[in-house]
């Protein structure tokens, strides 16, 4: 990737990563990835807005060097996590005059996590103003998005807002800018999904900081740059609100069949009841996917077996999940079955403790699904359709 300028004197200096499938060890990447990192040249100042994952920073440098960079004055610093923060040491040796710019918070956590003098670093706060000379950047506090120490710089005679890995998106592109919105908000939703959803209600409470701006650009360390930031901030505020749609997601496991059988069942009952499910068998599923359909759901169901007396692992793993994303659902329930005991709702439930829903009456089966147990997924069915319609979803 070659260095871009979008604006007089801005560049675009990061890196894509094509070929990245895994995030945190845990996070799917289909589209790969980009480390966006932005050089603004000032009538009197240099500065490097982020940097990139340490394994492309000899991009980040070989743009800078096509750009004859000799000097650098200061790394802004709006989040700490190392695929932005990262080659912030090797700047600091190629430009040793360069301060780090960042919050008090994010000075504490790059000190610990890559072992940067405390004097190297230049503390700012909410509102504080840093002149380039003909421009100036002013700082905003915006935390959690989506760890405590983050800010978004706004290049104010440019319109420009770079906030990071807030409104990003895991999408390795050659476009600078957004071409296809569609697919852009696809990544970008999954991307929230992901990493913002369980900081919805901080994001969204935040929201009125931006009010005040002027912003022609979003510029976020992850994929493309939005030329029409209203796509990507009224999306943010659909799903960051409470309102959710008439979806059931269904997630499960089956080891013999019977609760495969139960959850072919229920989904025939929610569609004649005109309610929208998307369903996942959790061995062979996308967790990204799986994330991106709760972002709007009013009701989630697990299907799991019982096996040495509670869920199966599968299914302990995605109620862990669920839990730590925390989305905006509604109503929950599980169903499943047994041979001969065990304790898979107290288990289940017992992992729920974020997330702040009604669980409904659960059905589970004693060995393959019988009669009355199908009648039970009938009442189940019938009584999600009534917490639908009591929320005018249906």
């Amino acid at each position: 990737m070659y260095p871009i300028e979008f604006r007089k004197n801005i560049f675009s200096v990061g890196a894509i990563d094509w070929n990245r499938r895994l995030f945190d060890e845990l996070i799917p990447l289909p589209d790969g990835t980009s480390y966006n990192s932005y050089l603004i040249k000032g009538s009197e100042k240099i500065v490097l807005v982020d940097t990139v994952d340490p394994t492309k920073k000899e991009v980040l440098f070989n743009n800078l060097k096509s750009l004859n960079i000799n000097h650098i004055d200061y790394v802004i610093a709006n989040h700490a996590e190392q695929d932005h923060s990262g080659s912030i040491p090797f700047v600091l040796d190629a430009f040793p005059d360069a301060k780090v710019v960042c919050s008090s918070k994010c000075k504490e956590i790059l000190t610990e996590l890559l072992l940067i003098p405390p004097d190297k670093f230049m503390e700012v706060k909410d509102g504080e103003f840093l002149s380039l000379g003909d421009r100036t950047l002013e700082f905003i506090t915006y935390p959690w998005v989506h760890w405590p120490e983050t800010i978004l710089t706004y290049l104010i005679e440019d319109k420009i807002l770079f906030p990071c890995d807030f409104f990003g998106s895991h999408l390795a592109s050659n476009n600078l800018y957004v071409q296809n919105e569609e697919l852009v908000l696809e990544s970008a939703k999954r991307y929230y999904a992901e990493i913002m959803m369980p900081f919805r209600t901080v994001i969204r409470n935040n929201f009125s900081k931006l009010d005040k701006y002027d912003i022609d650009l979003i510029a976020p360390s992850h994929g493309p740059i939005y030329s029409k930031p209203e796509l990507i901030i009224n999306a943010y505020k659909d799903w960051t609100s409470d309102n959710v749609k008439n979806e059931v997601v269904i997630v499960y496991v089956s080891m013999h069949q019977s609760t495969e059988k139960m959850v072919e069942y229920l989904v025939n009952a929610l569609t004649g009841r005109n309610i929208s499910v998307k369903q996942f068998c959790l061995p062979n599923s996308d967790i990204g996917k799986i994330a991106i359909s709760l972002v709007d759901a009013a009701t989630i169901i697990l299907g799991t077996p019982t096996i040495l007396g509670g869920a199966h692992p599968y299914a302990l793993f995605a109620t862990a999940l669920v839990n730590a994303l925390r989305p905006k659902t509604k109503f929950a329930s599980i169903i499943g079955s047994y041979a001969w005991g065990g304790k898979t709702i107290e288990q289940v439930t017992g992992m729920l403790s974020s997330l702040k829903v009604e669980v409904l009456s659960p059905v589970l089966a004693k060995g393959y699904p019988k009669e009355g147990d199908y009648k039970a997924l009938e009442n189940l069915a019938n009584t999600i359709s009534e917490k639908h319609k009591g929320l005018s979803l249906i």
